[in-house]
C-alpha cells in the first residue's frame, strides 16, 4: 500500500520530541546499556568474533492495542496445535507441495528426505515445535473501519527520514510483510493521528517453524526500553510493558525434550551457521540453559561438522563422537545455502532419521512453507485439522488474501489479477531468512520471467496495511541525533509444543517479540539498519494518555 497523510499513527508512549540534550545523553547510555545487557550482533560488515555492536534499536516501545496483543497470545495453543496436526498429515503436505517440488530444488530436497524418513518408519516419533507466529495490524480491518477516525497531532511536525545503516546478520529476523514506500513527513507538516487505532485489528504474516529467532532479543529489546523509560522520569510507563519470558519459555521446552528423551549423560545440539551473526541471540538460549540446568551440556555444530563427525548408534542414537544427543535445536538449515554440498544433506538426513527430537523435524519444516501456509487460508481446509467451531472462526480471520499461483483454472486467474493491480500483492518463494519477497509493481515483471510450472513455487499475498509508529530508531554509525522517523510493527508470538501424531504433550505460549522497520522499506531485517528491536507498549483505550 501507499504509506500517506491519511494513514492511521498509534500514539506516542511519551511526548516527543525530546529536547536534543537530553535525547543525546539517553541515547548514549542506552546505546552501551544494550551492549552490556545483550541485544548485541557481530558486524557483518567489519566481521571480528572479539567484537560486538549493539542491534539496532527504538528508543522508547511503541504502541500495540492491548486487547490485539491479548488475542495473539490466547490463540498461539491454537496455532500451536494447528502446525501440529498438519505436520503429522502425510497426505496434505504431499499434496500442497506436489506441483512447488517440482521447480522448487530447496523445498525438493527437504520433501526427499521426508519422503525416505515416512518409508523408512519414524526412529523418533517425538517432535519439538517452537513456532513463532507473525503478525501485524490492520488498519484497514473491514469489521473495525468504523471505529477509526482522524484528528490531528502537533506533536509529530518534527518527524524526518533516516538514512540506513548496516549491522549484523539477524538469523531468522527480516520483516517479512512489506508496505510500498512512504509519503515521508516533511519538518513543519501536521500529520494526522488516530485516536481510535488502539483497536485495530491484525492480520497474520507468517508462521515459522525453524530457527524462530528472537527469544533473546524479544526481551533484551523490553529491558533496554525500560532503562530509557526511566532515564527519562517515566517509569510509570513500565506496567504497560508486558512480561516477557520468551528466552525462559523456548529453553523450558528444550529441557522438556531433553527430559523425555531420558538419558543423563546425552546433550542438546544446536545446529548453527559457519559463521554466527546473531550470536547473542543463540548463545543466551545456551547459557540459560546451562546456568538454569547445569546438569545439560549443550553443544554448537554447523551441518558440516556433524556430516564429518555424526553417527547413528545401535539403536539409532545420534553419536557425535561418543556423545549422545537428545534434542537437536535447528539455527540453520532453512536457507539453500546452509548445504553447500551434499554433505550437509547428508547431515540433514542422519539426524532426521536418529532418535534424537528434533526442532523442527523434517514433517514441522514442510509445515511451515509458505505453500502450505498458503493452502490453509482457504475455505474449508482448516476444519481438516481444527475441530471446535470457535477455534476455526478465530484462526480463519486472522488470515489475509493468499493465492496459490499453480498451472491450473485458479492459479492463473490469480496470475492475472497480479498482473492488474500489482500493487496490492507480494510476491512470496518458499524461503525463510527473509530477503526473497517482491513487492508490488516489481511483481510483474518477475511473474513474466517465470513459466507457468515455475510460479507454482511462488504464493500470492494480500499486502497488510498498518498504522504508523512515530519514534527514534538507533543504529550502529548512524547521525546523533537520532530523527523521529515514520516505522511499522510487525509482533511474533513465540510457541511451544511437543508431541507426536497421537498426543499432545505440551502446549504453550512463550513470549513475545516485536521489529519496528522503517515505514519507507519494503524489507529490511534488524542487521540492514532499516529494523530495529522493539517491544510492545499496550494501550487499553483513548481515554488514557490521550495527549502524550
Amino acid at each position: 500500500m501507499s504509506v500517506d497523510d491519511n494513514t492511521p499513527i498509534l500514539r506516542s508512549c511519551i511526548k516527543l520530541p525530546l529536547a536534543t540534550d537530553e535525547l543525546l545523553e539517553v541515547t548514549a547510555k542506552a546505546k552501551d546499556y544494550a551492549i552490556m545487557h545483550g541485544a548485541a550482533m557481530r558486524s557483518k560488515t567489519s566481521f571480528s568474533p572479539d567484537s560486538l555492536n549493539f542491534a539496532p534499536f527504538v528508543l522508547v516501545p511503541s504502541a500495540f492495542p492491548r486487547k490485539e496483543f491479548e488475542k495473539a497470545v490466547a490463540l498461539q495453543p491454537i496455532i500451536n496445535r494447528l502446525m501440529h496436526n498438519v505436520a503429522h498429515d502425510e497426505e496434505f503436505i504431499t499434496t500442497t507441495l506436489a506441483e512447488t517440488i517440482k521447480v522448487d530444488e530447496f523445498t525438493a530436497n527437504l520433501f526427499n528426505i521426508y519422503r525416505k524418513v515416512l518409508a523408512d518408519g519414524y526412529t523418533q516419533r517425538i517432535s519439538l515445535g517452537m513456532l513463532r507466529s507473525d503478525l501485524m495490524l490492520e488498519s484497514g480491518c473491514p469489521e473495525l473501519s468504523p471505529l477509526l477516525h482522524h484528528l490531528e497531532d502537533t506533536t509529530s511536525s518534527t518527524a524526518a527520514p533516516a538514512a540506513a545503516a548496516g549491522g549484523g546478520d539477524d538469523d531468522d529476523v527480516d520483516v517479512e510483510q512489506a508496505e510500498a514506500k512512504a509519503n515521508t513527513n516533511k519538518v513543519g507538516v501536521a500529520r494526522t493521528i488516530s485516536t481510535s487505532s488502539a483497536y485495530c485489528c491484525w492480520k497474520q504474516v507468517e508462521i515459522n517453524t525453524i530457527a524462530s529467532g528472537f527469544g533473546h532479543l524479544g526481551p533484551a529489546s523490553k529491558t533496554v526500553q525500560s532503562f530509557v523509560l526511566k532515564e527519562l522520569g517515566h517509569a510509570e510507563k513500565l506496567k504497560h510493558m508486558p512480561k516477557n519470558d520468551a528466552l525462559a519459555g523456548l529453553c523450558d521446552g528444550m529441557v522438556k525434550a531433553w527430559d523425555i528423551y531420558g538419558k543423563k549423560e546425552s546433550v542438546i545440539l544446536f545446529i548453527i551457521e559457519d559463521v554466527s551473526y546473531n550470536i547473542c541471540d543463540q548463545r543466551f538460549h545456551e547459557f540459560y540453559i546451562r546456568e538454569t540446568y547445569p546438569h545439560i551440556k549443550v553443544l554448537r555444530r554447523t551441518l558440516t561438522e556433524v556430516h564429518r563427525d555424526g553417527k547413528l548408534g545401535q539403536c539409532k542414537e545420534l553419536l557425535l563422537g561418543t556423545t549422545e544427543v537428545a534434542v537437536i535445536y535447528f539455527r540453520a538449515g532453512y536457507e539453500p545455502d546452509h548445504y553447500p554440498t551434499q554433505g550437509e544433506w547428508d547431515a540433514r538426513y542422519l539426524m532426521e532419521t536418529s532418535l534424537a527430537i528434533k526442532c523442527p523435524s523434517i514433517q514441522y519444516h514442510l509445515a511451515g512453507t509458505k505453500k502450505v501456509q498458503q493452502a490453509l487460508a482457504q475455505p474449508s481446509v482448516l476444519e481438516r485439522f481444527i475441530n471446535d467451531p470457535d477455534e476455526i472462526k478465530a484462526v480463519g480471520k486472522i488470515f489475509t488474501g493468499l493465492y496459490s499461483l499453480d498451472d491450473n483454472e485458479v492459479g492463473n486467474a490469480n496470475y492475472e489479477m497480479a498482473l492488474r493491480t500489482p500493487e496490492r500483492f507480494v510476491l512470496k518463494p518458499q524461503r525463510e531468512g527473509g530477503g526473497n519477497n517482491v513487492y508490488g509493481v516489481d511483481i510483474p515483471d518477475a511473474l513474466k520471467r517465470m513459466s507457468r510450472v515455475e510460479r507454482s513455487a511462488w504464493i500470492l499475498m494480500d499486502l497488510i496495511h498498518p498504522p504508523l509508529t512515530q519514534g527514534y530508531m538507533v543504529r550502529p554509525g548512524s547521525d546523533m541525533p537520532p530523527q523521529i522517523v515514520d516505522m511499522v510493527s510487525e509482533l511474533g508470538i513465540f510457541g511451544v509444543i511437543i508431541g507426536d501424531a497421537d498426543s499432545i504433550v505440551h502446549n504453550y505460549q512463550a513470549g513475545h517479540m516485536l521489529r519496528t522497520k522503517l515505514s519507507t522499506a519494503n524489507e529490511g531485517g534488524v542487521a540492514a539498519g532499516l529494523g530495529a528491536l522493539d517491544s510492545p507498549y499496550l494501550i487499553d483505550s483513548d481515554d488514557e494518555d490521550a495527549t502524550n
